[in-house]
């Protein structure tokens, strides 16, 4: 029987109060809020572990987290929770379990699927990764003509690339001495080709990683780099050069890869939760396994703060439901995230599949269309690049941009002055967006620059920034494996409470399928010659340009 109700958050009791409670909040400013409540900072902020999280400059009052709390009693969010960790088939529409936590269960807590105890496969898979990247570290897997491996290229696709290179990227001041990790993805031959042409194929590694081992993008990159690899050795040599992260032993036997060096995941991890698994082999033959372990550590952290903090200091309940009251009430629609780390130059990426492909939803578990918003608009850039990209949106355009400030307070390198320059910014600008800057403050910055008065009535409107723009805070003591693995794990809880709360299978993705399949048919277009009449006229159109490019 499922722990998870199926209920139309709108038609609570709590969601009702909620829209009540905005009508009443929705006209005070982040300030107005500061000035009621002084010591606001002492329920919307706290310490927990590396980690300290500010919530205050929100629209939010101790109402509002009552009214949320009500609502996450009302929908059933402990037993929702629950049923994610005991391995119930939340993901219904596949008759799937969700346990990608399972993947970093470093305490060995028992974990079964259909009776079978599921430890011992996971911990199977972790040791064969361990003793394979040790293989490559200590020069003991060797090419074709003896030399160490070098260069590690991880093909995938979606979460088969974007979480392994967000934490390469990420952690690229614990990579192992000698050893340089790649990623491919995409099926332009643009970023494949350039790649192979500056690789030795003595020193280089392929992982390719397909569950499958089928996936269109994927295997056309593989077989590119498999062709390329044959015209330097030979196709005998490719077992020393290739690996294969997938389920499909067969396809992995046909490509050219001994079985031993396939490294196994299962249909109960899914792909944008998957960085966790083998599919994390990349970043264990790039930082090392201990480094690799700490990850899961710091997911593990995550995952026992998640199940056992209180609300009001329930990092992640707490980001879902700031997350929901912005996007269905302020309906604001969009969420930026901007870490002020370059390391975490990928994470927004990252999070657009994680967030966007989970709860991108409009059917909701009993197959009626919704009726209410549901998935944010993810984006992002790193800080200070993006204070002088999009900035000026968030702080003066017409759209109010919920913000989450990421940052580490100790960097990885000695360069003090930058450093402070940097978080001089990260914390400047979540003051800025809060405060803005009222008529009075610029009439007399403008007048202390000596200007007429006609030239200050002419400049006055545009330099007043009428601040009340909502941030969180979110401040590491430094970006180590262990506090990235815990990052990462607080966005997929949150992920996962705001799918609950809107009622929609977060687990599936349906709607990437169409796309393909309409791409196979396209494709076999391509190569006859013949467009199918059934396309709409602008598609045939398409099609037969292309092809007459093609040809000339």
């Amino acid at each position: 029987m499922s722990l998870i109700k199926d209920i139309d958050p709108t038609q609570t009791k709590s969601w009702k109060k909620l829209e009540q409670h905005f009508n009443e909040i929705k006209d005070q400013s982040l300030i107005e809020l500061f000035k009621k409540e002084p010591n606001r900072l002492e329920y919307l902020s706290f310490d927990s572990g590396n980690f300290y999280f500010d919530f205050s400059k929100n629209h939010l009052t101790k109402k509002t987290l009552s009214l949320f709390s009500s609502l996450a009693k009302e929908m059933g969010l402990g037993n929702a929770k629950n049923a994610l960790f005991q391995g119930q088939k939340i993901n219904k529409t596949e008759d799937r379990a969700v346990l990608h936590t399972a993947l970093r269960n470093i305490k060995k807590k028992p974990i079964s699927l259909d009776g079978v105890e599921l430890m011992q496969f996971v911990f199977a898979e972790l040791n064969k990764m361990k003793n394979f990247s040790i293989k490559i570290h200590e020069g003991k897997h060797l090419g074709y003509s003896s030399k160490r491996i070098e260069n590690i290229v991880n093909i995938g696709i979606g979460g088969s690339d974007l979480g392994p290179n967000m934490v390469c990227e990420a952690l690229k001041p614990y990579w192992i001495k000698g050893i340089t990790p790649h990623f491919i993805s995409n099926v332009d031959a643009s970023q494949i080709d350039p790649l192979l042409k500056k690789l030795n194929p003595e020193t280089t590694l392929f992982i390719i990683a397909s569950k499958t081992f089928t996936t269109q993008e994927t295997m056309t990159n593989a077989r590119t780099a498999r062709n390329w690899f044959i015209n330097h050795a030979s196709e005998k040599e490719i077992d020393k050069h290739f690996v294969a992260v997938s389920t499909n032993s067969q396809k992995v036997i046909e490509f050219g890869i001994d079985p031993q060096h396939m490294f196994k995941f299962w249909d109960w991890v899914g792909g944008r939760y998957s960085l966790w698994s083998t599919i994390g082999l990349s970043i264990v033959c790039a930082v090392g396994y201990d480094h690799f372990t700490d990850l899961l550590k710091g997911a593990e952290k995550m995952d026992e703060h998640f199940l056992n903090a209180p609300l009001e200091s329930n990092a992640p309940t707490l980001m879902a439901f700031i997350g929901i009251w912005y996007n269905n009430f302020f309906k604001t629609q969009t969420q930026v995230i901007l870490p002020y780390d370059q390391r975490l130059a990928y994470f927004s990426k990252y999070l657009q599949q994680a967030d966007m492909e989970s709860n991108g939803k409009s059917i909701d578990r009993n197959g009626n269309q919704i009726k209410y918003e549901t998935g944010q608009i993810i984006w992002g850039e790193p800080g200070t690049n993006g204070q002088h990209a999009f900035y000026q949106l968030i702080h003066q355009g017409t759209k109010i941009v919920p913000c989450d400030f990421i940052a580490a307070a100790l960097p990885a390198h000695d360069k003090t002055d930058h450093h402070d320059k940097l978080m001089a910014n990260f914390i400047a600008q979540t003051e800025a967006l809060m405060k803005g800057k009222n008529i009075k403050s610029v009439k007399l910055e403008l007048k202390q620059q000596s200007l007429s008065d006609k030239e200050i009535k002419t400049l006055l409107p545009f330099k007043v920034f009428e601040g009340n723009r909502p941030t969180s805070t979110i401040l590491i003591d430094k970006l180590s494996p262990e506090n990235l693995g815990s990052l990462v794990a607080l966005y997929e809880h949150k992920i996962f409470v705001q799918g609950f709360i809107w009622n929609i299978f977060s687990f599936d993705q349906w709607g990437v399928e169409l796309g393909k399949q309409l791409a196979g048919n396209i494709l076999n277009e391509i190569k006859s010659g013949e467009v199918d009449k059934s396309h709409d006229p602008s598609t045939q159109k398409m099609i037969k340009k292309y092809l007459s490019h093609k040809r000339s």
